[in-house]
């Protein structure tokens, strides 16, 4: 074969090549395919792993958690209603005090004397409508005469009594069971009716404030029954509501409500932070799952599901909630293996590896 010929072979095996868009590749180009071709195959068998849950029908429980204050039944600052200087403090800081029990008092010297003088005329007025009356019987005097001595006789009555109410205004008593807290005067101290004595506060029972949002001022009612703790304390004290505001909070949108706790050892004080538990509903079987196996998605809630060793999603319809878990009403049953970490790279069909089922 001649030179001429076989440039002529060459020339038209190129063109062939050119014309059926065969590329030959430099020896570089074709090691990189060669680790793409590699890696291809073991991504996508590649499975992700994540923890599994198997649904198990159980007892869940709707409880709304609000924060409320201890207050006391009753509490209110002591005064005396007349002026005058305190000669005798008789309570303790500090102390339980009974109803009616003299706690202080100001001088009243004044008025015992006003007293005794009016007390030292009952005698004669009596003796004088006794004596009128008895003429009157006997029609040596007139009606009148007689009316104007009981008059006079009623009117140091009234005298007598108005006395004794300004004295009674002169001691301070107790309104009602409590303890009495620090004294803010000393014996000898002019008192008047703006001046604070001490503060009473009665703390058997306690009440318990908190709000409640408005979607649940409808369920909350005199004698429904919540649980609350105290910072500091394990364990959990009842009470029940005995009343709630007349109407929402227009500025919070919340129901202002108040229960009473017995408090009958005087172990809890009054002003304490509390956190307050109300159960709203119970479900004995419901399907339940925590709730970082939901994923929101346009608007619904989803769940992927084991099955065959691929993640799949399910559409859900959800129910109560509570701190950890979700009731789902539609979508799920008992038995089935839900997905509760990865859910985020999670797709459909994708192959996981349960780590951890429970």
């Amino acid at each position: 074969m001649n030179k001429g010929m076989k440039w002529g072979i060459i020339i038209c095996v190129g063109a062939g090549l050119i014309g059926l868009g065969i590329h030959t590749f430099t020896p570089r180009e074709n090691e990189e395919l060669n680790k793409i071709e590699d890696v291809k195959p073991q991504e996508s068998k590649k499975a992700l792993n994540v923890n599994g849950q198997i649904i198990k029908p159980h007892l869940i429980t709707d409880q709304l958690f609000v924060s409320g204050k201890l207050m006391p039944d009753e509490e209110v600052d002591l005064s005396f209603e007349a002026s005058g200087k305190i000669i005798d403090i008789n309570f303790t800081e500090g102390s339980s005090v009974k109803k009616g029990q003299l706690l202080a008092k100001v001088n009243d010297s004044q008025l015992q004397a006003q007293l005794a003088r009016l007390e030292a005329q009952m005698p004669l007025a009596e003796d004088r409508v006794f004596r009128q009356n008895a003429l009157l019987q006997r029609d040596a005097v007139s009606k009148e005469a007689y009316e104007q001595v009981k008059t006079e006789l009623a009117t140091l009555h009234a005298d007598i009594e108005n006395v004794k109410a300004s004295i009674a205004m002169t001691e301070l008593r107790a309104p009602f069971d409590g303890v009495i807290g620090l004294r803010q005067v000393s014996t000898g101290a002019y008192a008047s009716p703006t001046t604070v004595i001490a503060k009473l506060t009665k703390i058997t029972p306690l009440k318990v404030e908190f709000a409640v949002p408005e979607r649940y001022a409808r369920q909350i009612r005199k004698g429904t029954n919540l649980t609350f703790k105290i910072e500091g304390k394990l364990e959990e004290f009842k009470a029940q509501v005995y009343a709630t505001e007349s109407s929402i909070d227009p500025e919070t949108h919340t129901l202002t409500v108040r229960a009473i706790y017995p408090n009958h050892n005087g172990l809890l004080l009054p002003g304490r932070y509390a956190d307050v538990s109300l159960k709203q509903e119970e479900i004995s079987d419901a399907i339940a799952i925590p709730s970082e196996a939901i994923v929101p998605e346009m608007g619904k809630n989803k769940v992927f599901v084991y099955r065959s060793g691929k993640a799949y999603p399910v559409d859900v319809e959800i129910g109560i909630r509570t701190e950890a878990e979700i009731q789902i009403v539609k979508g799920l049953s008992a038995g089935d293996t839900i997905l509760t970490s990865g859910t985020l790279q999670l797709r459909t069909g994708m192959p996981v590896t349960i780590d951890q089922l429970n």
